[in-house]
């Protein structure tokens, strides 16, 4: 019975990982992480309600949602961006009322 090496397998996935959290983040990187919280504001969910209701959205969300869309451009112009570019400091929040 022969062994053979097996070229490429998880050894190399490992170094991906590693080139991976190496990298610099990238506008791409910030642009997904102003959807995520968008999403998480209820911001779309607001939006279909007022498309089917008619009922206005919140002028809260709806800052919230030109407010982001600021901070991402501000921080993909950024060289280098920052890499706690999705600390909650760079970016603006909506405060719920309760």
């Amino acid at each position: 019975m022969k062994f053979r090496v097996i070229e490429g397998g998880l050894g190399k996935a490992a170094d991906e990982v590693g080139a991976a959290a190496q990298r610099q983040p990238s506008s791409e990187d910030v642009r997904r992480e102003a959807v995520r919280r968008l999403r998480e504001s209820g911001y779309h969910t607001s939006y279909v309600r007022q498309l089917a209701t008619g009922a206005p959205q919140p002028e809260a969300l709806r800052y919230l949602k030109m407010q982001l869309d600021f901070a991402a451009q501000t921080l993909s112009r950024l060289n280098p961006i920052p890499e706690d570019f999705h600390a909650d400091a760079y970016w603006p929040s909506v405060e719920r009322s309760r």
